[in-house]
């Protein structure tokens, strides 16, 4: 069996509906159609020999370098061979509304060239698909002109390309090779069409013309980023990836596009990721906003309002990208699984936990957007007036937590805090006149109960800091949030010793962070983002915050990318990838350094002073470069 490339030698492209990842050997390991939690056509990131895969380039070793063009999600690959220098450039087409009505297009694409820029090459390709995670029948059938088709079900599948294809003596998959010359090109799209003809467009044509106008279309989507700050690359960047978990049918956003990459390496902490959590992407939603990207966040809420209707005011912790219940977990045995982490999981079962901190978030969220001008209609206050009752009654049951343990529920002192947000930002809106019947006299009876609970079980004196949970004797980097939600100021004693805690028992240098006591070694990618925040807000120095929050860009893989968690002793990637919630918490990172700087520039000039060097906005670092590696 080959082994599988690292997580962070893949990259990711996709369009708003589903995504697909490319190794740095121009291999496509994953591809779920037709949408996010779709079984895989190509799966050999969690099984060489049965998944599937499609690969496309040099037929002999080459070095690889790779970026995403301009501000998109659109990959290029250089390959550079002794003989010669090629490019591969991978995406799903994007294009507006108005050239949809207007042109005739597959319900799903994935575009592919290869052109040798220097020199010759040999070119190779293997296409292998393994729809139903690897469990479907194959036989691929010629069609002349028309390419290769293979039907799974009622989904048809047509691969097109200029590159000569023999099929495998069973059928089950297509090779070919051919050398290419110094501007030579070879050109492959791949279609899904559901139960409907399959609309073929000219190849050599139509494939530069997507890339063409993908890239426009990305690039005006980034364009609308209000931050202008010395980390715009990393944080569009981050936009991207957060765009690219979009699901644009219905606004949700998931978590990761990807299933079963390991916590800890060839262990069983191994989820189901392509799933919409409310706390992922109400946190996701308040970065989108706060960028300006106020369509996005407006889906959103659209999207809430509809998934939520049969449950409220209970919410369940995750629902699928149109707003149902994920099925029962399972487990896909005939999957090896990456690099021998197993089980291989589909679904979740945490779908129907008990996560209390779920209600404040998602009133967080709506609070930030309020503020900012958007309006709540009858439903957005029916949902919310209750949730204020659901967090009133349910405030005191133990739960599982913002980490999910699959152990005994237990008073977390982290949902308790998000269960005080809930309250005080309901009492917000009533205050701003956006949410007039409330239960105003009951929700300030059980929000002065909850802070005094987290003030004196919640708070241990011993150790100077708040503790994981009520009376509890141990930390977790969801305490971080205590100056998110308002709480506690950063600055507050209190809040500074829980850093320091937190610090002391958590943190394993570069600024990596673990969830809590006792975690295997991985540290969570946001939290180690959380730290910085709170530094920039107050805990810290501003040159703390951006020394810190440079150290953690470092992990970043060479195309701006991260995973969920960074192994402590290889800082190798590790978990589902690429990982929504890390992006979202290297944006708001980035947020609160620039209100830091600018905060300090005022205080300066009001005291007429100049900034000193570590305060002045450096020069922009590339997304994916390693501070000081000279990349411009």
């Amino acid at each position: 069996m080959k082994r599988q490339p690292r997580i962070e030698d893949y990259a990711a492209i996709g369009n708003g509906r589903s995504a697909a990842l490319v190794s740095k050997q121009g291999a496509i390991d994953w591809l779920c159609w037709p949408r996010f939690d779709s079984p895989s056509v190509f799966a050999a990131l969690l099984d060489t020999d049965s998944g599937g895969t499609w690969r496309l380039g040099p037929a002999e070793p080459a070095r690889a370098a790779r970026r995403y063009l301009a501000e998109s999600n659109v990959l290029s690959t250089r390959f550079d061979t002794p003989r010669g220098k090629g490019r591969l450039i991978d995406l799903m087409p994007v294009m507006d509304e108005e050239a949809k009505r207007h042109e005739l297009v597959a319900e799903h694409e994935l575009a592919r060239y290869f052109e040798c820029e220097l020199g010759e090459l040999d070119v190779e390709l293997l296409f292998q698909p393994r729809p139903g995670y690897g469990r479907a029948p194959v036989k691929l059938k010629k069609l002349g002109a028309l390419g290769w088709r293979l039907e799974h079900g009622a989904s048809l599948y047509t691969l097109r390309c200029d590159l000569p294809l023999e099929p495998s003596d069973d059928g089950t998959c297509l090779r070919g090779r051919v050398k290419l010359r110094q501007g030579q090109r070879v050109h492959c799209l791949l279609s899904w069409d559901d139960e409907a003809p399959a609309v073929l467009r000219p190849l050599e044509q139509y494939v530069p013309l997507a890339v063409a106008r993908s890239v426009s279309w990305w690039r005006r989507w980034a364009a609308r980023c209000t931050y202008d700050g010395p980390y715009r690359a990393q944080v569009v960047r981050s936009l991207l990836a957060l765009k690219l978990m979009s699901f644009a049918p219905s606004g949700a956003i998931v978590a990761a596009p990807t299933t079963s990459l390991p916590e800890v390496p060839g262990g069983d902490q191994n989820w189901d990721y392509r799933f919409c959590w409310l706390r992922d992407a109400s946190l996701t939603v308040t970065a989108l906003h706060d960028l300006g990207y106020a369509d996005e966040a407006a889906a959103f809420m659209s999207w809430l309002l509809h998934t939520t209707a049969l449950t409220q005011p209970e919410l369940l912790v995750l629902y699928d990208v149109y707003g149902k219940e994920p099925v029962g977990e399972q487990e896909l045995e005939h999957l090896d699984g990456y690099r021998g982490a197993r089980p291989v999981r589909v679904q979740n079962g945490a779908a129907r936990q008990l996560q209390l901190d779920v209600y404040g978030e998602v009133v967080d969220a709506v609070t930030r957007l309020v503020r900012r001008g958007h309006a709540l209609d009858r439903d957005a206050r029916k949902l919310l007036a209750g949730i204020g009752g659901y967090v009133c009654d349910h405030w005191r049951r133990p739960d599982q937590g913002i980490w999910e343990h699959r152990r005994p529920p237990v008073r977390h002192t982290h949902s308790l805090l998000a269960c005080w947000a809930a309250a005080e930002r309901l009492l917000e809106l009533h205050a701003l006149g956006a949410l007039p019947r409330i239960d105003v006299k009951r929700l300030v009876v059980e929000r002065d109960a909850m802070s005094h609970a987290l003030r004196t079980r919640g708070w241990n004196h011993r150790l100077g800091s708040y503790t994981e949970v009520l009376d509890g004797e141990t930390v977790d980097a969801s305490l971080l949030q205590m100056s998110w939600y308002g709480f506690e100021p950063a600055s507050h004693p209190r809040q500074r010793g829980t850093f320091e805690r937190i610090h002391e028992r958590l943190e394993h240098g570069n600024g990596l962070i673990k969830r809590w006591e006792g975690a295997p070694d991985g540290a969570f990618g946001i939290c180690g983002f959380w730290a910085v925040q709170q530094l920039a807000e107050g805990s810290g120095t501003y040159r703390e915050a951006e020394e810190r929050f440079e150290r953690l860009l470092a992990h970043a893989n060479d195309v701006g990318l991260f995973a969920e968690e960074i192994d402590t002793n290889t800082h190798r990637a590790l978990g589902n990838f690429p990982q929504a919630y890390t992006h979202v918490g290297l944006i708001q990172a980035a947020l609160a350094l620039e209100k830091r700087r600018a905060s300090d520039g005022e205080r300066r000039a009001a005291a007429g002073g100049d900034a000193t060097a570590s305060q002045r906005p450096k020069k922009p670092v590339p997304a994916g470069a390693r501070p000081g590696d000279g990349a411009a």
